[in-house]
Parts: structure tokens; sequence; C-alpha cells
């Protein structure tokens, strides 16, 4: 493995959440039990909503929220291709059908609401928007979109826990909302994921589909909240264990610290590198961000591979969010004509970004990357 002077992501677990875990496992209970509960509840409060069911992974996740919204082999879903392909495979995964959107802007890599209203057809059942970057984006305008048509409005979260719009949680928006915490992510505990709603039906839909459509489950029994269960669903095993919950409840309680530590990150990488290269997802009135990850766009006609060689020579990681999804052999039928889709996923780079990085490493980055460019401009 590369010794990166500064790696794309870094996880800081401190003692407390090692001894949290090692009292987890003391505990004797690993399935899902107290600490899940502790979890889910102080998740639910956060985001400020009624219900959140915590998961093995961002895509069950996912899958759990398009099978809860009814979503079928009938029905197109209008879907960013600029994600990570899980976002699109949960569609898939109901029989539905992806209809790829283009984004907004080479430098706001967004599902464009213009692109949403020309793509919207009598099938059309749902709008599953991509928090892209933990920036909330279009979302507001999205909502009143999908209100005015009637579709049900779905978020990937994944990128976002923390941020908000108009100081309002951005997965508290549309119907449900699908949360990650793989070991990138701002809230990392290795895999995981959760779901959130504020409806009754959907979050109920949601709690007997992700222990295999049982109507009670062994932390129930184990109380002697019940002595047997019936079978109601053809559902999952997307249950997550006490572990990892445990890890969660410490990580969300400094979420707020370590997240106000990226938007600082995020705003010195941009003073220092705006004059150079553009910075995308810029600031918008009423939008805080996650700064899940920071991405630059190069200028056309600039050796991307040779660029990120430059930085990983420096010791400097980098990363491409992502290779768009409609560009996958198994998301290709129909070749959509998404133009700025492709250009942004052309010529972008993510650098690294990561609570605890220190203002050494960022110069390090911050020459790095100015070093390169003018090396690449360079006749």
């Amino acid at each position: 493995m590369p010794d990166w002077k500064v790696p794309l992501a870094d996880v800081r677990v401190t003692e407390e959440d090692i001894a949290a875990v090692a009292d987890t496992y003391r505990s004797g209970w690993l399935s899902m039990g107290p600490r899940t509960t502790a979890f889910e509840e102080a998740f639910a409060s956060y985001v400020g909503v009624g219900h959140a069911f915590a998961v093995s992974s961002g895509t069950a996740a996912l899958h759990l929220m398009c099978l809860a919204a009814d979503l079928g082999p009938d029905d197109e879903v209008l879907v960013p291709s600029m994600t990570f392909v899980a976002t699109a495979n949960a569609i898939r995964y109901t029989g539905a059908t992806p209809v790829f959107v283009d984004i907004t802007g080479v430098d706001k890599p967004w599902m464009s609401v213009a692109g949403c209203e020309r793509a919207v057809t009598g099938r059309t059942r749902a709008i599953l928007y991509v928090d892209y970057g933990g920036h909330a984006g279009d979302l507001e305008e999205l909502v009143a979109l999908a209100d005015g048509h009637g579709l049900v409005m779905l978020q990937d979260a994944a990128h976002a826990i923390g941020g908000t719009l108009h100081a309002r949680q951005v997965g508290a928006f549309g119907l449900a909302s699908a949360y990650s915490f793989f070991s990138n992510k701002n809230l990392a505990i290795g895999e995981g994921g959760m779901v959130v709603t504020d409806d009754a039906r959907v979050a109920e839909r949601i709690r007997v589909l992700r222990s295999h459509g049982m109507t009670t489950l062994s932390w129930d029994r184990h109380r002697g909240h019940a002595t047997t269960y019936d079978v109601v669903a053809l559902g999952f095993n997307y249950r997550i264990d006490e572990p990892r919950a445990a890890l969660g409840t410490r990580r969300l309680a400094r979420l707020d610290d370590d997240n106000a530590l990226r938007h600082e990150i995020d705003l010195r990488y941009r003073s220092r590198l705006e004059e150079h290269v553009h910075c995308a997802m810029p600031a918008r009135d009423g939008v805080q961000s996650s700064h899940h990850i920071f991405t630059i766009v190069l200028p056309p006609g600039v050796d991307r591979a040779g660029f990120r060689v430059e930085l990983a020579s420096s010791g400097v990681q980098t990363s491409i969010h992502y290779p768009p999804v409609h560009r996958f052999a198994i998301h290709s039928d129909g070749n959509p004509e998404l133009p700025l889709t492709d250009q942004y996923a052309e010529r972008t780079v993510t650098l690294p970004l990561f609570a605890h990085m220190t203002a050494a490493q960022q110069d390090l980055v911050i020459d790095a990357v100015i070093g390169a460019l003018a090396e690449a401009r360079r006749p």
C-alpha cells in the first residue's frame, strides 16, 4: 500500500469509541438490540424525523427505501448518473427503470431541475435525488417539481449527514432518505446505513422487510415482549449489529464538530485554489454542505491521469467521484445524452478531505495541485 503523506480520507477512532465497542462484545448481545435502538432514536432526533432504521449498508438502505415506496416494474425513476452505482442498482432491484438526468453544470454536479422536467413521462413515479458531495444543490426546487407532478421524492443522502437546507437536515425532505456509514463517509463505522422517514406506513414496511419479513425480532423475544413470530413479507437480512450501532452513536455525537472542521478546510481550499482551477459545489444561500468530498474541475485538455500521477508523486492521494453510471455496461441501455455529466466525469478530481486534516497536509495538497497544473500547461 502506498505511504500517502495525505490520504484521500482518514478515520480517527478514539479510545472511548473502542471501549464502547468492547463493552458491547462483553454484553453478550451482538445482534440488533438496545444499542441499535439507541442509535436509531438518536439519529431520528438528529435528522428531525419520526422513524430511523439502521441497516447493514447504504445499499441496503436504498433498496429498502425503494421497496417501501412501492416502486415496481411499470415505474420510471428520475436519477442522476453522477452518483455511485448503488443508487441506480437499488431502483432496478425493484424492477423499476432508472431514467438518467444530466447535472446542472460542470461545477454544479447535482441533478438538473430542468432536465427532470423534460424527462417526466406518464410512467414516471419518483425522483431519487443525490445530495452530491453533501451539498443540497437544487433540492428545494426538485421537491416542488415532484409535488407539482404528483411524484414520490426520495433521497440518496449517503454524502449528506449533517448537511442542511434552510437549517433543516436535507434527509428530512421527501418521503424517505437513505444514508451510508461506509468507511469514507462523514459518519464512518465500516459498513452500515440508515433509512429515515416521517411516513408511518413506509416505516412499518421498512421495519418488516429489514429482517426476513418477521413480525418480531430476537430482541423482542429475549425481553419477553413476544414468544413467537409470523412472516408476512418476502424480506431480507439487512440487520445491523450492536457493535457498529454503538460506534455510530458515539460518532454521531461529535458529527457537527467534525463537519465544522470540514467546512473550514473547504473554505481554505477555495481561497487558495480558485484563481488556479474551478472548485465545484459553490456556496448557495440557505445551503450548508456536510462537505463529504472536495472536487476540482480541470481545464479542458489537461491530462487528468498525468495530473493525478503528479499529485501521487508528492504523496497526495486523489480519486474520481464518479465514473458516470450510464457509461457502465449494466446501465447503458438507451444511451442517454448527458453532456454536462460526461464533461464533469472526464475533468473532475477529488482532493483529500477529512475532519482532522492538518494545515500542513492541506498546504502540501494545494502546492501539489498548483504545481501539477503549471506542469500541465507548460508548452
